[in-house]
């Protein structure tokens, strides 16, 4: 069986961040610093990788994706756009949470944290590891002697698209379902609370 051509795609952080990788050879990978304009930025920014790797979308044999925890808007761009890219090519499609791919690479008991803004801390620990189930912390619940990857400790092994694509290379012969945003907290925005204008008959 030959390698597969992985796509990968994250913009659940403040940055638009792709990678092409052929099994364990990454063959072009960029991370861009972005607050805003991901949407816009992150099918250009993967059709240019792919034309550096000198490859073509009807090449890949899947899509991984970054499915937060995060930004919120930022989250559902990448989801949205590798969810398209999938059913218009035929492939599967497989999300990767940003814990499994801060974890990826890393043997050691971890805790894996994402920065949650207002001294929150999304964390995940693996291996044995406290919080082993995902879930939104204050900043002061992280245990001083705790190996942390990610936000407020260490680098990660891998930059998140490679660990994407590393992991959805691994994954993807065995996706039954779409990927769906990882949303641990409410969005920031809220409807309105004034009441609906009255329809005149």
């Amino acid at each position: 069986m030959s390698a597969p051509l992985i796509l990968s795609l994250d913009t659940s952080a403040a940055h638009c961040a792709a990678a092409v990788l052929l099994g364990d050879k990454v063959l072009a990978t960029r991370e861009e610093p972005m607050a805003k304009g991901q949407a816009e930025r992150l099918l250009v920014l993967a059709q240019e990788l792919l034309t550096e790797a000198g490859k073509t979308f009807d090449q890949l044999d899947a899509i991984g994706v970054g499915i937060g925890p995060g930004n919120f808007t930022g989250i559902r761009i990448a989801v949205s756009a590798a969810r398209g890219l999938a059913m218009g090519l035929g492939i599967p499609a497989v999300g990767v949470s940003a814990f499994q791919a801060l974890q990826y690479g890393t043997s050691a008991p971890c805790i894996c944290a994402v920065d949650g803004r207002r001294d929150m801390v999304f964390l995940q620990g693996f291996e044995g590891a406290p919080f082993q189930e995902p879930a939104l912390h204050a900043r002061t619940d992280i245990p001083p002697d705790a190996r942390v990857i990610g936000a407020f400790g260490q680098p990660p092994a891998y930059p998140v698209a490679v660990a994407i694509g590393h992991i959805a290379a691994e994954q993807y012969g065995t996706v039954s379902q779409p990927p769906a945003p990882l949303y641990l907290r409410p969005a920031d925005a809220a409807p309105a609370r004034d009441a609906p204008p009255q329809i005149l008959p």
